[in-house]
C-alpha cells in the first residue's frame, strides 16, 4: 500500500470522518485487520479561521506548503487536503512539493459526470461558494454550478463556523439546508454538492429531495483507490 498525508484539522470534525472512512475502505477492500498507512497533521483551526476571515491567504498558503513538505519529508508518497475551502492554494502547495495531491473538486466532477449530472447546487463556505478557485474544476468539466441567494449563503457560512466546526448540531439548522435544497430542487438543479466536508452532519445523502454529493465521502474513496493502486488484485 502506499502511504498517504492528511492535513486535517480544518475541523477535526471532518478530518475525524476521513480517518474513519478511508480505514473502514482499507478493511472492506482488504479484509482481516487491514488498516490505512496514513500520515497525519491536525492543524489548529482558531488561527486558520481567523486567517480566511482576514483574507490572508498568502499567509495560509505558507502555511499549507509548510506542513505539506514536513509530510512529504515524514515519507507520504501523496497528500490530502482534508478541506473544501483550504484547496483555495491547491495550486501553490502542489508546486511546493513532488508527491500528487488528491483535489476534491476533480474528484467530485468525476463523480457528478459519471452520474450524467450537467446542473448542480454548490454549498459550503462562503469561500467556496463566491470565489472561483472550486467552481472553476467544475466548470471545465462541463458542470453548470449554482449557489444560494446571499442570504441563505451567509446563513450557511455561520452554520459551518459556529456550529459544524465545533461539532454542534442543530434542528433548526437541518431545517434551513433542507430548504435550501428544497430551492435549488425548484429551479431545476439536478443535485446538490456539499462543498465543505462538514455539511454532511446536517445533510443526508440518502433521504433528500436531490441527489446529494458527499465531498468527504467522496475523497475518502478516492484516497482508498490511490493507496491500493499498486495492490494486485485490490
Amino acid at each position: 500500500m502506499r502511504k498517504l498525508g492528511l492535513i486535517g484539522g480544518m475541523s477535526w470534525v471532518s478530518t475525524a470522518m476521513y480517518y474513519e472512512q478511508i480505514n473502514k475502505g482499507i478493511a472492506k477492500r482488504l479484509g482481516g485487520l487491514a488498516s490505512a498507512p496514513l500520515l497525519l497533521e491536525s492543524l489548529d483551526f482558531a488561527p486558520v479561521a481567523a486567517l480566511q476571515a482576514e483574507g490572508a491567504w498568502e499567509q495560509l498558503a505558507d502555511l499549507m506548503v509548510v506542513t505539506a513538505k514536513r509530510l512529504e519529508a515524514a515519507g507520504a508518497e501523496g497528500l490530502l487536503l482534508c478541506s473544501n475551502t483550504m484547496h483555495k492554494p491547491y495550486e501553490q502547495i502542489a508546486a511546493a512539493v513532488s508527491v500528487p495531491i488528491l483535489h476534491i473538486g476533480e474528484v467530485t466532477a468525476e463523480k457528478l459526470l459519471a452520474d450524467g449530472v450537467k446542473r448542480a447546487g454548490l454549498i459550503g463556505t462562503r469561500f467556496t461558494m463566491s470565489e472561483s478557485f472550486y467552481r472553476d474544476r467544475l466548470e471545465a468539466s462541463g458542470i453548470a454550478v449554482s449557489t444560494p441567494d446571499p442570504v441563505t449563503a451567509q446563513e450557511i457560512d455561520r452554520i459551518i463556523y459556529e456550529e459544524l466546526a465545533k461539532g454542534q448540531v442543530s434542528r433548526q439548522s437541518e431545517r434551513r439546508l433542507k430548504t435550501c435544497l428544497t430551492e435549488m430542487g425548484k429551479a431545476r438543479q439536478q443535485a446538490v454538492i456539499l462543498g465543505c466536508t462538514e455539511l454532511v452532519l446536517l445533510v443526508d445523502p440518502v433521504a433528500n429531495v436531490l441527489p446529494v454529493y458527499d465531498t468527504t465521502a467522496l475523497h475518502a474513496k478516492a484516497a482508498v483507490e490511490w493507496i491500493l493502486a499498486d495492490e494486485v488484485g485490490a
